[in-house]
């Protein structure tokens, strides 16, 4: 009758140390994890769908303001979306009070937004490669990626991808964070020889549903070149390239060029000025020739900024807004004393200026009148963002609602 009870003490010794292992198994693996550096505190429902504004305010004042150095305002999901050391902020348009908040103790390479979902880049010991993608009425966590990166990224949106571009590196996501592109350097590659080129920097890039641009300058060649591929090729870690040069009439050591937007198959370039010749817009068709050129007579800044949306792209060259097509490309019209790119407003476009906000006819770029708004800042880049009725300003590192 005793050996029963033997094995039964026994089998509870047993029992207790596998669950003591268990226990500290977990333990390290949740100190190890990205789980215990994150805090994620959603919305109960998303907020109200913005309205479109049908007419541009006759004046604006200041509603509410947030510190926002990792990203300008963003609209999505009817929320207005901020970003500041590791914390991703859902904001209520009107009040600017928290809805959503995502926090990691891990510092943020940038924000975008895409496909009514907010994508943010953390930084850590492989470079920016923490990727989370966030519902942008809740904040709700989605897709998450894990990969390798450069330590600095930019991260740009088309409406159908989303890439991180460094200046070795660059990858491209569809909606779900599923890289459709590896371009540049490879840590380890299994074939070495799927990237046409080696040891370029990437200079910018850009893309549209059916085309990717890549600008780089790589060693022993006299200019920047002009690459041109597939967004989602059939294996992601071998570029499409659909055509690839170096840019005619740039001289050698002149830097500068900058990919000012990607419609379709068309992608516009800014030139810069060489010996025979001015500062020029150049688009190249879906093989990456050379189709027509613009010359400019404009003074270009250290810091240019494009903004693109459904009826225009604009680009702020520093001092002047220059108006492009949206599914051409070719410029339309010029605008002088800009202090950002603007947005558009009720079929007008809203650019900031030292007296306050120009609104501008579309078409044309005539100025219809300027509505007067008081800033502790006379210089650019002021980037412009609408959400409904309320006029959002990124000035420096904050931003700030108008109405």
């Amino acid at each position: 009758m005793l050996a029963p009870e033997r094995r039964s003490r026994a089998d509870l010794v047993v029992a207790a140390g596998i669950a003591v292992a268990v226990v500290v198994a977990l333990t390290v693996v949740w100190f190890r994890s990205d789980a215990r550096g994150t805090t994620s505190v959603t919305a109960a429902e998303p907020p109200p769908a913005l309205v479109t504004a049908l007419t541009v305010p006759e004046t604006l004042s200041p509603i509410w303001d947030s510190v926002s150095s990792a990203t300008a305002p963003l609209v999505v999901g009817g929320a207005v979306v901020t970003a500041e050391g590791g914390d991703v902020v859902g904001r209520d348009r009107m009040s600017g009070a928290e809805l959503w908040r995502y926090e990691r103790d891990l510092d943020l390479c940038g924000v975008t937004a895409s496909w009514e979902k907010v994508v943010a880049a953390y930084r850590d010991d492989r470079g920016c490669s923490q990727v989370t993608e966030l519902d942008g009425g809740t904040g709700e966590r989605l897709a998450q990626r894990n990969s390798d990166a450069d330590p600095a990224v930019t991260l740009t949106a088309d409406g159908t991808y989303v890439a991180s571009r460094g200046d070795r590196r660059l990858e491209l996501w569809r909606s779900d964070l599923v890289r459709t592109v590896e371009y540049g350097r490879v840590d380890a590659p299994v074939n070495p020889k799927k990237q046409p080129r080696s040891g370029c920097t990437l200079i910018d890039a850009g893309s549209s549903s059916s085309r990717l641009s890549v600008l780089e300058r790589c060693p022993g060649e006299v200019a920047d070149r002009l690459t041109v591929m597939n967004p989602s090729p059939k294996d992601n870690q071998e570029p499409e390239e659909y055509g690839s040069s170096v840019l005619a009439g740039v001289d050698a050591g002149v830097e500068g060029a900058r990919i000012l937007g990607v419609s379709g198959e068309t992608t516009a370039v800014y030139l810069p000025a060489g010996r025979t010749t001015g500062p020029r817009i150049g688009l190249f068709d879906g093989t990456g020739n050379a189709v027509s050129e613009y010359a400019l007579a404009l003074k270009i800044g250290p810091d240019p900024v494009t903004s693109a949306s459904s009826s225009v792209v604009t680009w702020w060259t520093g001092s002047d807004v220059v108006s492009f097509g949206a599914s051409d490309l070719v410029p339309r019209w010029t605008f002088p004393g800009a202090l950002g790119p603007g947005a558009v407003m009720a079929g007008n476009l809203l650019v900031p200026v030292e007296s306050g906000i120009a609104v501008l006819d579309l078409s044309n770029g005539a100025l219809l009148r300027t509505i007067p708004v008081a800033r502790d800042t006379t210089t650019g880049p002021i980037t412009t963002t609408v959400a409904g009725d309320v006029v959002l300003e990124q000035r420096g590192d904050g931003v700030v609602a108008l109405r």
